[in-house]
């Protein structure tokens, strides 16, 4: 049963990434009938550290308390370089005697310092996947996870995903209704559907990176809901289709049946967001033959359905009807 709760905080340290873990670890709700747990925020030396926002943070201990620790929990770090040896020591022995070893956001490096993603699924934010999985090739770094449990590794994306690995940390602990009342009180969802890419910016590519295809690309992007096969696309720029698909690749990176589907799903995004359209009418207006192809290709690219990413997003759409 998970009872103590260790959070080491570095130089630097993400303010609201520690407060997540102060709000559901570290809060007394015990008079409510939540569990408690010894909760100890530590430094390498007792000291205050300073955190990213600039203000000092006052530590209840040293690295002591992890020694002990059924959780041990790094919050964001600004990327896992410079970390005291302490830390990385203390880190090695509480995975080796089997503590629960979790990082929210950017903390997933100081964990990756540690050695302890070797061989083993992470994530952290979508921002920081290439650059983690770089610096640990042997890590399985999955990109569109909100959060990664491998054994007694956690880890989590950006900000609020390291509430969604801390609830999901205590249904597992504590069971389903706990978590979710849990959740209630905290005002949060008990759980959230989908992963990191339905809240990643898919900018439109820039068309002076295409030179050659910059009159094509200009043309597609006003008529995304037209059915266009590669052959028309090759006549409209004067290529022979073979020509263009090897033209169109060197210069953008991908396919053209890829590019256009990503375009359309990026339109599709933003009409669920800012329109009130049905799925079938945001289908029509993106370029999809239907509401299937929409859902096919909107699940594969953002890993979600249109009506859960509209669920997400309702309350920026309602501002956007409100303020039309």
């Amino acid at each position: 049963m998970l009872r103590s709760v260790a959070v080491i905080a570095l130089e630097d340290v993400a303010a609201f990434e520690l407060g997540v873990l102060a709000e559901v670890f570290g809060t007394d709700r015990t008079a409510d009938g939540f569990p408690g747990y010894r909760f100890a925020v530590c430094t390498v030396d007792g000291g205050p550290v300073r955190s990213r926002s600039g203000f000092l943070l006052t530590p209840h201990a040293d690295l002591g308390p992890v020694e002990d620790a059924d959780l041990v929990a790094v919050p964001a770090h600004a990327d896992g370089t410079d970390v005291p040896a302490p830390v990385l020591a203390a880190l090695r022995r509480a995975a080796d005697r089997g503590a629960y070893v979790f990082s929210v956001c950017s903390g997933a490096f100081v964990l990756g310092a540690a050695g302890l993603l070797d061989g083993r699924e992470c994530t952290t934010h979508w921002r920081y996947t290439d650059e983690l999985q770089r610096r640990h090739p042997s890590a399985r770094v999955r990109c569109n996870s909100l959060y990664v449990q491998d054994g007694r590794l956690l880890t989590s994306a950006g900000t609020a995903a390291g509430i969604d690995a801390a609830l999901h940390l205590v249904r597992q602990e504590h069971g389903s209704a706990t978590a979710t009342r849990l959740a209630r009180r905290m005002v949060v969802p008990p759980h959230r559907d989908g992963g990191q890419a339905q809240y990643i910016e898919a900018p439109i590519p820039r068309t002076p990176d295409a030179p050659t295809l910059e009159p094509v690309l200009e043309w597609l992007m006003g008529h995304l809901h037209r059915s266009v096969s590669v052959d028309d696309l090759a006549e409209r720029a004067g290529m022979a289709p073979r020509t263009f698909a090897r033209r169109f690749r060197a210069e953008t990176g991908t396919t053209p049946h890829d590019w256009l589907t990503n375009q359309r799903v990026l339109l599709a995004r933003r009409l669920l967001e800012d329109t009130a359209l049905s799925v079938e009418t945001v289908a029509e207006r993106a370029g999809f033959s239907d509401a299937a192809a929409l859902r096919h290709h909107f699940a594969r690219r953002v890993g979600t359905t249109p009506q859960g990413y509209r669920t997400t997003f309702r309350c920026r759409a309602e501002t956007a009807v409100a303020a039309q």
